[in-house]
């Protein structure tokens, strides 16, 4: 992998019109370039981000927040000349973040991101989307984000990887998914993409109303664990099933605190929107 590093974090509006203009697969190759970047943490975003996802105030970021300090370098990778796939209408499968370290007193960061581990799927192929943030004394956090692409033909077996339904759960909160919660999450994280921001937008993709963010449902799920969860040693996979209609309701079903469990998030009738499992770092 080659590393480019950037002075710093890149402008969004530029990469929207980027993304916005490309709508065709034009390889079946991911780059072998990933970006990196030196960020400094805002007090004042990370106290949007909280208000917006229901994060309480601490002295630590919310677990999900490196993901918003990552997104214009996502951006920028994504839509590069030399990625095969139009990000407008990748599908985002499965998210799992990794927690080294307490992420508490940060003020800066080094982020990176690359794309790799393009493999087939039954309805194209799939690549991860791997971030990684540094401190001063190593790695911090990491994510993969494993992103469906339809329509690319590649050689070899399609694999089926989903984690079964967590049997051992029972209901721990309930939450409203307003209207305009995918606008009020794009204002605090950056990613305006016009699937969650109105029905109007939505349906240019065919949605029949927006839909909420995915990293939003983790995030606002995390934030209902919070001490239920351990503050570092830590993965939590989630798979994103049925997307969140918006306006709904949704409930959270978990099982007892501790370093390890399991949780799925519910709509009306019993409709899986997510699953997922924390456990100690390997």
């Amino acid at each position: 992998m080659q590393w480019k590093t950037l002075g710093n974090t890149p402008f969004l509006p530029p990469l929207y019109w980027r993304a916005a203009l490309k709508r065709k697969i034009t390889g079946s190759t991911l780059p072998e370039q990933g970006l990196r970047c030196r960020v400094s943490i805002n007090p004042t975003q990370v106290a949007a981000y909280r208000k917006v996802c229901g994060f309480a105030d601490s002295p630590i970021l919310p677990a999900t927040y490196p993901h918003v300090l990552a997104f214009g370098l996502q951006m920028q990778l994504l839509t590069d000349k030399g990625f095969p796939f139009p990000l407008l209408g990748l599908i985002h499968l499965s998210n799992r973040i990794r927690i080294h370290r307490p992420m508490g007193g940060v003020s800066q960061l080094s982020v990176g991101v690359c794309a790799q581990n393009l493999k087939p799927h039954p309805k194209g192929a799939t690549f991860d989307l791997i971030t990684t943030v540094e401190d001063a004394l190593g790695l911090l956090w990491e994510a993969e984000s494993r992103m469906l692409c339809r329509g690319v033909k590649l050689d070899g077996e399609a694999e089926d990887t989903a984690q079964p339904s967590p049997t051992q759960v029972s209901e721990l909160s309930r939450w409203q998914a307003p209207a305009d919660i995918g606008r009020r999450y794009a204002r605090v994280s950056g990613d305006y993409n016009p699937i969650h921001l109105s029905a109007l937008t939505a349906k240019l993709f065919g949605f029949p109303q927006a839909i909420a963010h995915g990293l939003w449902n983790k995030a606002h799920t995390l934030a209902a664990l919070g001490e239920h969860l351990p503050a570092a040693n830590i993965e939590i996979h989630v798979e994103f099933r049925k997307p969140v209609r918006l306006p709904s309701e949704v409930t959270l079903l978990a099982s007892a605190a501790g370093s390890s469990g399991e949780l799925c998030l519910k709509g009306a009738g019993d409709i899986e929107h997510m699953v997922g499992k924390w456990q100690p770092i390997a």
